[in-house]
């Protein structure tokens, strides 16, 4: 799986969630167990991923609802 982005904002991963998910492409939001860790106070980012042969077009899909400055930098490949 590839990381699409990386942030503490909740509200942002629950809009990407939404977007993805009619979309209809699979993700998985990483790190979340780590709250309890931390007394769910947001200190360490959340990472909402996605299959390599989706990333393209899940990109597309962040910039095309202004979220592209959320995008983790693409890999040179």
């Amino acid at each position: 799986m590839e990381e699409l982005i990386r942030t503490n904002d909740l509200v942002t991963i629950s809009f990407v969630e939404a977007l993805l998910k009619d979309a209809d492409i699979g993700y998985l939001v990483a790190d979340q167990a780590i709250s309890a860790v931390e007394g769910s106070i947001g200190l360490f980012p959340r990472r909402v991923l996605v299959l390599a042969e989706d990333l393209e077009e899940a990109r597309a899909l962040m910039r095309d609802a202004d979220l592209g400055h959320e995008l983790r930098p693409e890999k040179k490949r």
